[in-house]
């Protein structure tokens, strides 16, 4: 048995009103065109998400609704905001469905990505994670209490601009 996590930054989120917050800012045009290219991807491989964990931000937020994926489960925590790998860890033990697609945010998603796979995919983008890099990973485990450091097997890895090209 094994379990799959889709490990996905948000797509590119825009600057244009000085007057929001961080956590309140939307996807920009190149970002609202990344989701759904990244949610493709993810179909051609039936690589397909039972469980949501997403940072509650609003780019994180619409990242998923444009991707136009279902899951059985969809859970937005504020403490996936701006998440260090530990914490992002702590939340991913706690996920009941075989696959879960994990939505965050750099830097700490780009640490976490490095920290989880066992050997890190040979592609350039992969440690600096731009936005709407997705990798794939695969887990020899059984529930998600048992995830550790370096024991996921990578299965894909890609950014939007790889897709959209």
């Amino acid at each position: 048995m094994s379990l799959t996590l889709i490990l996905t930054r948000h797509a590119k989120s825009g600057w244009d009103d000085p007057l929001l917050t961080d956590h309140d800012r939307p996807l920009n045009k190149r970002g609202r065109k990344s989701a759904p290219a990244i949610a493709n991807w993810l179909r051609a491989h039936d690589w397909l998400p039972d469980e949501v964990l997403s940072s509650s931000s609003a780019r994180t937020r619409e990242t998923w609704d444009r991707m136009g994926l279902q899951a059985d489960k969809i859970g937005f925590h504020r403490s996936l905001y701006l998440a260090d790998p530990e914490d992002m860890l702590t939340i991913l033990s706690s996920a009941t469905e075989p696959t879960v697609l994990m939505l965050g945010h750099n830097p700490g998603i780009a640490e976490f990505a490095s920290r989880i796979v066992r050997t890190p995919p040979h592609y350039q983008r992969f440690h600096d994670y731009p936005t709407c890099a997705t990798t794939v990973i695969r887990f020899r485990i059984t529930d998600w209490a048992e995830i550790d450091w370096h024991s996921g097997e990578v299965l894909g890895f890609t950014i939007p601009r790889a897709l959209l090209e």
